[in-house]
């Protein structure tokens, strides 16, 4: 398996070399406990060594790894991790779209239902790559549209994380169907439609059963 190219596109050597150990570690690839070395790693991806310790720092700094001196030892994503993951992002979307709420811009609705037919076109073709990048856009479009820096800066500290999350997860979906690719989509046409009506209410009821139901599909695709 491996980590996007389309996805790494103005990435750096460092930034593409965590992509790629990101993805083999929460994958269960590269498994809890297992040391690696800057050398092996550097070998592996025929690189320099100064990339590779940029990709380690920010592994280290996402919790995924651990640096010692005997080397890099691996600390995995538990479906615990995954779960707490999850917990930030719906406080993150609950407070960003609340926020929108009774002034959402229709500019935002247009790009959303804009992402949602790439997303069916997606799925139509069985694209899971692509499907998982539009889901991703989806919801950053909505956190963007909130102009909240402090917002904007937690979620990009999660962002590569909840990528790699989502294209796993999103290959599962595929696995099990026309059907259940459609459901996704359908859940996404429902928060358009919480938020185009600008009730508090609704929105965050909107958004709490898309995390619920997204929390049914974290348990399919991660062991604990």
């Amino acid at each position: 398996m491996l980590f996007p190219s389309s996805w790494l596109q103005g990435a750096s050597r460092g930034e593409a070399i965590a992509c790629e150990l990101r993805l083999r570690i929460i994958s269960g690839t590269l498994r809890p406990g297992e040391i690696l070395s800057e050398n092996r790693i550097a070998a592996d991806f025929d690189s320099s060594r100064s990339p590779v310790r940029e990709a380690l720092r920010t592994l280290s700094n996402e919790g995924l790894i651990r640096l010692e001196r005997m080397g890099v030892v691996v600390i995995g994503l538990k479906i615990k991790d995954v779960e707490e993951l999850y917990d930030v992002r719906f406080l993150i979307e609950s407070f960003v779209q609340q926020r929108l709420a009774g002034d959402v811009p229709d500019q935002l609705i247009t790009q959303l239902r804009n992402v949602i037919d790439k997303m069916d076109l997606a799925g139509r073709h069985q694209d899971a790559v692509e499907f998982a990048y539009q889901d991703l856009v989806f919801h950053e479009t909505i956190i963007e549209a909130a102009q909240h820096s402090r917002i904007l800066h937690l979620w990009r500290s999660i962002r590569y994380v909840v990528m790699t999350v989502m294209l796993l997860t999103t290959r599962r979906v595929f696995v099990q169907g026309e059907q259940k690719v459609s459901a996704v989509i359908g859940k996404h046409r429902l928060l358009i439609e919480a938020l185009e009506s600008g009730d508090k209410t609704r929105i965050q009821a909107g958004v709490r059963t898309y995390f619920q139901d997204s929390g049914k599909t974290l348990h399919e695709s991660f062991d604990s």
